[in-house]
């Protein structure tokens, strides 16, 4: 297969592009050494700042302004000041110390506790605050603990008999001994049930009990009852 345009795309091939041009010009030229390759060269570059109008300025002033304070430079002599300052200073104190090896080795008297230093406080020797207001509480504590007791005691206290009361309370124990003794005195003589038998004890118990309080609430003068 030959192409019909192979003769013409051939003449345009030779007429546009010389032979030597595939492989480069014969020679190159050298470029100057002013025209070296610098930093940032290649970057690109913002347009150059329009000036301003000279209208739109503010004209200095050649007067100051009215809050304007000028700085006064005073020379200070330091040496004829420090001098005096060392002539009417009070002369530092050394620091107590205490040696106590044959070496030398010393270490200051103040923090090691030997010397009295709370002693000489104003408030040496008084009791702290809190310790008086503890103190204060503790006693209040105690005393109504006291009041409350002695409120409980008075309430649970014994209660004195008057004499009438004591008669009167008498006479109603011998009445209820002189009914007990009467049903006592009613009982059959042969008990031969067991409820009986039963019956006669509790009633024996009875006048027992009842002529205990009677002999006891008759031989004392005095009598006191306790409220449960």
């Amino acid at each position: 297969y030959i192409a019909k345009l192979r003769a013409y795309v051939k003449h345009e091939a030779e007429k546009n592009k010389s032979k030597w041009k595939t492989m480069g010009p014969a020679k190159v030229a050298v470029p100057s050494p002013n025209d070296f390759l610098q930093k940032h060269s290649k970057e690109p570059k913002l347009a150059p700042r329009k000036k301003e109008p000279d209208s739109k300025k503010l004209s200095g002033l050649s007067v100051p302004g009215r809050t304007y304070r000028p700085v006064i430079r005073i020379k200070k002599n330091f040496i004829n000041r420090n001098a005096v300052a060392v002539i009417t200073g009070v002369p530092k104190k050394p620091q107590p110390f205490c040696v106590d090896t044959r070496q030398g080795d010393k270490y200051l008297l103040e923090p090691s506790g030997l010397c009295p230093k709370y002693i000489k406080k104003k408030d040496y020797g008084v009791t702290p605050k809190y310790v008086t207001r503890r103190n204060v509480e503790i006693k209040k504590e105690e005393e109504e603990y006291k009041a409350s007791v002695l409120e409980q005691l008075k309430k649970r206290a014994m209660k004195h008999l008057s004499d009438e009361e004591k008669k009167n309370i008498v006479q109603a124990l011998k009445k209820n001994w002189e009914e007990t003794n009467r049903e006592f005195q009613c009982l059959p003589v042969i008990t031969d049930t067991r409820y009986k038998k039963m019956h006669r004890e509790e009633l024996e118990l009875k006048l027992q009990q009842l002529e205990h309080d009677i002999e006891a609430l008759e031989k004392h003068e005095g009598v006191y009852i306790a409220n449960k």
